[in-house]
């Protein structure tokens, strides 16, 4: 069902995985040409095609679930039932990955935890993701996105300094997650066409976000413990100095990287600036007086006026753009991330493409995400033989 030349081509994903971390990682591994085929309950199937994040449903499912699912195959699997368990053992013998994100202890009361499937197919790549890893008191939390940013330490990196934690406007954990499982999935795949061993490869969303700070993370394990503190005043980052930040201009807003304090002072012609011209350490210390002092002139002209004088100096610095403006420029058409997809019983969705590039060209990948059960019948009779 796949591009023969993808990457992938070739390669089978059990799906058992469902709402955003498992899907995400299959999703990529369909882009890059595998066969994906998701397991659902025949009686409302993957529960994400009821989480809305807005109104809008297209063929009865929500827009979230077909822009994770596109393209993906589904098998209706009742697990309570003996039969339909036997039969997805059958296929999990003849696949090359399975992917799974079940709460600890599901999936082996299940029967198909990594040391039951390797004695079906010991060359198997099986991958396991949760909220907390499988040991300590977190492990029967719900391992849900907006819970993990909690308990990441992330969110105090958000926002001004009196604003209290600020969480992702994204479900950033499960994204997160989902792309160091693909990368573990893809490096086990490499090693079993060397070795012929499978392996397991297991994350979580906490693993995930603790690794996505690392950044910052080093710095407090280096520096005393001190802990992060955000600007109060047009914050950006926890641990860079002024101008580091958004301004508001007189028609929108400008982002204004690091920068010198003096460049600024002269480009911008802001006098008040003097008394932190050359002092760097200044610019952390009195960082929301200088932030201040350079939104009161960014606020006196247009985005386009400041660009025209920052740009030019070769200032990193940027207008801030909404959706529509970003859908519009040319720099984001000419990367061509954007697809509509299809589906027999018409329905019809805008979604993205998958990021990556091979050869300079984009996978394809042009059907909707699937009905529920939608490929049972030929899926049962394709692998029973």
């Amino acid at each position: 069902m796949q591009d023969e030349d993808g990457l992938l081509s070739g390669l089978t994903v059990i799906d058992l995985s469902q709402f955003l971390s498992g899907p995400y990682c299959s999703l990529r591994l369909l882009d890059l040409g595998a066969r994906v085929i998701k397991i659902e309950r025949p009686d409302g199937g993957d529960l994400s095609r009821r989480l809305y994040l807005s109104d809008t449903e297209v063929g009865g499912d929500s827009t979230l679930f077909h822009a994770i699912n596109r393209g993906k195959e589904s098998l209706g699997i009742d697990l309570k039932k003996a039969e339909d368990l036997a039969f997805l053992r059958t296929l999990i013998g003849k696949a090359d990955v399975v992917i799974q994100n079940f709460r600890p202890g599901v999936i082996e009361r299940l029967g198909l935890d990594y040391e039951a499937v390797k004695t079906i197919n010991p060359g198997i790549v099986y991958a396991s993701i949760s909220g907390y890893g499988e040991e300590g008191p977190w492990v029967m939390r719900p391992g849900q996105d907006l819970l993990a940013q909690a308990r990441s330490g992330l969110m105090w990196l958000n926002g001004d300094e009196q604003q209290g934690p600020v969480p992702f406007g994204l479900a950033v954990a499960d994204m997160l997650a989902g792309a160091n499982t693909c990368q573990g999935i893809l490096a086990a795949l490499v090693r079993r066409g060397i070795s012929g061993k499978g392996a397991h490869i297991q994350t979580s969303l906490l693993e995930s976000l603790v690794d996505f700070q690392f950044e910052v993370l080093t710095t407090h394990l280096n520096d005393g413990g001190r802990k992060p503190k955000r600007s109060g005043f047009r914050s950006a980052h926890a641990y860079l100095s002024a101008p580091y930040g958004v301004y508001p201009a007189k028609d929108g807003y400008l982002a204004i990287a690091m920068t010198p304090i003096g460049r600024l002072q002269d480009l911008l012609d802001i006098k008040t600036l003097s008394p932190y011209r050359d002092d760097s350490r200044a610019w952390f210390t009195h960082r929301d007086e200088i932030k201040a002092i350079i939104a009161d002139r960014i606020a006196t002209a247009t985005v386009d006026h400041w660009l025209s004088i920052l740009e030019p100096a070769d200032i990193w610095c940027s207008k801030v753009l909404e959706w529509p403006d970003l859908l519009q420029s040319e720099g984001f058409r000419i990367l061509d991330m954007l697809q509509t997809v299809t589906r027999e019983d018409d329905v019809s969705i805008g979604t993205t493409r998958c990021p990556v590039r091979v050869n300079g060209k984009r996978p394809a990948g042009g059907r909707a995400a699937p009905r529920i059960g939608e490929h049972t019948d030929r899926i049962r009779a394709e692998f029973a033989q």
